[in-house]
């Protein structure tokens, strides 16, 4: 007690600094993981050109010399984020088709595409930009083009079955896969109709050829929504 006040012994003294508290040291692949969120993101936002290896580092809260150790540069960072997209999209797609009829074969394809739009959309963005390094990361069409590669031996079955010529299969599995995708694209931006309804329409002209048009487009799968 000094000058009848108590005094608290378990007090810092003045001349002795707080502790900090201790950082949290990540591991290599949380860093890794979390560069790799952060690439997405701003890849998303900007493209390949206008993100810098800076700017990465920053919001990560690390030096440049950290990315680079991970992945060699701005370049092989996003041909890992490219790389995951598109696995991404064709497990989803490839694992939707499940059905036997071939018109619920269709929509499952279109709403796996466009639930992918849905939830990843900044994998999207990412995918659907020209890609500045394709010798290493493919591009959006060689993803559509593996896609197509599914719907391809569905359609050789229908035409067998139907007399066509199954040779024409590849062809028709491209423009397809084509049209859902740029579909895709422009339902991006804009977001209408609900994404039932355009996988409704989807496979309406899909189906039935502009002559055999339905005015009303139903789904017949389970799914409706």
């Amino acid at each position: 007690m000094i000058d009848g006040v108590a005094t608290d012994s378990s007090s810092t003294p003045s001349n002795e600094k707080p502790r900090r508290a201790r950082r949290t040291r990540m591991t290599g692949a949380e860093r890794r993981q979390q560069l790799l969120e952060i690439g997405r993101t701003l890849f998303a936002e900007r493209g390949f050109e206008a993100t810098s290896v800076e700017e990465i580092a920053a919001k990560a809260g690390v030096s440049k010399p950290v990315v680079y150790e991970h992945f060699g540069g701005k370049e092989g960072l996003y041909a890992v984020v490219v790389d995951r997209e598109m696995r991404r999209l064709l497990d989803m797609v490839t694992s939707s088709l499940t059905a036997g009829h071939p018109r619920e074969l269709c929509e499952q394809a279109a709403f796996a595409l466009l639930d992918y739009i849905e939830e990843y959309t900044d994998g999207f963005r990412i995918l659907v930009r020209d890609s500045p390094i394709p010798q290493s990361t493919g591009s959006f069409a060689s993803l559509i083009s593996d896609i197509a590669t599914q719907v391809e031996d569905i359609l050789g079955r229908e035409f067998k079955r139907r007399g066509f010529d199954p040779k024409l299969a590849p062809l028709y599995a491209q423009a397809l896969v084509g049209m859902v995708a740029l579909t895709g694209q422009w339902w991006l931006d804009v977001r209408r109709p609900k994404k039932a309804e355009v996988a409704a329409h989807l496979v309406n002209l899909a189906w039935h050829g502009l002559d055999g048009l339905e005015a009303k487009p139903r789904l017949i799968g389970r799914r409706k929504s």
